[in-house]
């Protein structure tokens, strides 16, 4: 089956097209990805009016190229996926709507995505990742540790109590005068600081849940600044060096304790799979690979690409929905917040019917 994907959840504006054979593989035959980085970039972060105004004026043209790229028409396609949340309800409602006025106009299934799915099921398109898999996704806006056991079947092991990494690392940036967006920049002032200048707190370690905060952490980051002040480029990088390897030793404990108790609840994993952009911080890849190692395990991180938000992951969870004869009716509702927990899976949707 042949499936178009469409997401719009937060500033970037993005569609594709991607394959789902028999066999359950995946191909992507497109994938089109418009960054809003620069509407946003002069205001610390991403301001949602402004977010939704720009998917409004590139989102037809981002779908034609997708289609074009694959070599699509829309009569080809077995269904049209976009994502219905969790995000920005401003730019979710573009795309979601896009979504369904294509699907009237041609006849065909809709299929609303959850934008955490999507990142759940993307190891499946890139390395046919067997279920069960324990999943961390860490984004501007999440940072989870789940069990994926089937479509539409996930546990929540552990998740942050207060801030996502990515919004660690963006209001870390903020705060030196970096700018935005934050990820990259503090990840290339670390590879120049010293990590042990500051003792700054690792959030929650040696707690058996697998949960995260970082509220604290970003605390003790802005007061150890304001004792220094005026920073030098030198200090920067060592703050940043010393923030990045708080973040390292958490993840560690965290995922630790994550993995520890899908052994006990599940058994073993299949794989550690990361998603998300936070997975594309090289200190980070790396201790996903030391704690996939230590259980005996593989880590399957899709390419960078494929970890930030992107419509190729809508596409597929569609396909993979769509699959099990899941679709969603024409008057299906956007969603700001939509927990994972409350996802729909095939015995769920039969027993309603």
């Amino acid at each position: 089956m042949i499936v178009l994907g469409i997401e719009t959840t937060c500033d970037e504006t993005a569609a594709a097209v991607v394959e789902r054979g028999a066999d359950g593989k995946g191909r992507i035959l497109s994938n089109v990805v418009l960054s809003q980085i620069g509407e946003h970039a002069e205001f610390g972060g991403v301001v949602p009016e402004i977010a939704a105004r720009a998917h409004v004026e590139a989102l037809d043209r981002i779908i034609a190229k997708a289609m074009e790229e694959a070599k699509a028409s829309f009569a080809a396609l077995d269904g049209i996926a976009a994502a219905a949340g969790p995000g920005l309800i401003g730019g979710v409602i573009v795309g979601l709507t896009t979504a369904k006025a294509i699907a009237l106009a041609h006849e065909k299934p809709l299929i609303a995505v959850n934008h955490l799915e999507a990142h759940a099921l993307t190891a499946r398109l890139t390395d046919a990742t067997e279920f069960p898999y324990c999943l961390f996704l860490a984004s501007g806006g999440h940072t989870q540790i789940l069990a994926v056991r089937g479509v539409g079947d996930y546990l929540r092991l552990g998740g942050t109590v207060d801030d996502a990494i990515g919004e660690g690392f963006d209001k870390t940036a903020k705060l030196l005068g970096l700018g935005y967006p934050g990820g990259p920049l503090v990840e290339k002032e670390a590879a120049k600081g010293d990590a042990q200048r500051f003792a700054l707190p690792r959030p929650m370690s040696g707690r058996r849940d697998a949960d995260f905060s970082l509220s604290g952490l970003k605390t003790a980051l802005r007061l150890e600044a304001e004792k220094i002040a005026p920073l030098s480029d030198q200090d920067v990088a060592d703050l940043c060096a010393s923030f990045q390897q708080a973040i390292v030793d958490v993840v560690r404990d965290r995922l630790r304790s994550g993995l520890r108790m899908f052994r006990l609840r599940i058994g073993a994993p299949k794989a550690l799979v990361c998603a998300g952009g936070v997975a594309a911080n090289q200190a980070i890849r790396k201790v996903l690979h030391r704690v996939a190692f230590e259980v005996g395990s593989e880590l399957v991180a899709p390419p960078p690409a494929l970890c930030t938000d992107n419509g190729a992951m809508i596409a597929w969870a569609g396909a993979e929905r769509l699959a099990l004869g899941l679709t969603d009716p024409l008057d299906v509702a956007p969603h700001a917040r939509w927990p994972l927990a409350q996802v729909a899976k095939e015995g769920d949707k039969a027993a309603a019917q």
